[in-house]
């Protein structure tokens, strides 16, 4: 493989596309941060808000090295995957078979939202479609079976647990759906 086709490549792959550091999300979470700042400096004085920012940019720092992976990840997969496969799975026309794998996989793959979001963008970037996107992080967010073993089961009566699972079932495939008819 040429490095000029390397470039191409690499460039078709990038789950993020070309993003700005300060766009309109940035600067909402901005205003939104410093209101909360200023609201708490009020409240509980300057070195309140130090306080708070001294422990989560801690955090941020442990929390770093998950979302690394994750963005490796979103960026490895549309390499190692050919579009053609991702396309023809879970692409633009693939589909009810598209939404009932992306609800499976979403209720099956492990992991935070450092994880999915970042595998999203990856199977974006590699040709899945909106639709099969939403099906696939509606399932993680509703009943993803490591969350649903390990805490739910833990802590809650078995029957609530199934009757919540059972409830949910078809919602993260009828968000797709509907996707895929509102977005035509």
């Amino acid at each position: 493989m040429s490095v000029q086709s390397e470039q191409t490549t690499t460039k078709e792959a990038s789950p993020l596309g070309r993003q700005r550091a300060f766009d309109t999300s940035f600067v909402i979470l901005l205003v939104i941060a410093m209101a909360a700042a200023t609201g708490v400096a009020w409240l509980h004085g300057p070195g309140r808000v130090v306080e708070i920012m001294a422990r989560y940019l801690g955090f941020l720092l442990v929390l770093s090295p998950k979302i690394l992976c994750g963005f490796f990840v979103a960026a490895a997969v549309p390499i190692l995957i050919p579009r053609e496969v991702i396309t023809r799975w879970v692409g633009q026309g693939s589909g009810t078979r598209g939404l009932a794998m992306a609800s499976l996989a979403g209720a099956l793959v492990p992991g935070g939202p450092m994880m999915i979001f970042p595998l999203a963008a990856g199977f974006r970037a590699a040709g899945a479609s909106t639709a099969v996107l939403i099906s696939f992080v509606t399932a993680w967010s509703l009943y993803g079976l490591n969350r649903t073993v390990i805490w739910e089961m833990s802590f809650l009566p078995i029957d609530f647990v199934l009757a919540r699972v059972a409830i949910c079932l078809p919602v993260p495939f009828l968000l797709g759906w509907l996707a895929q008819k509102v977005m035509r």
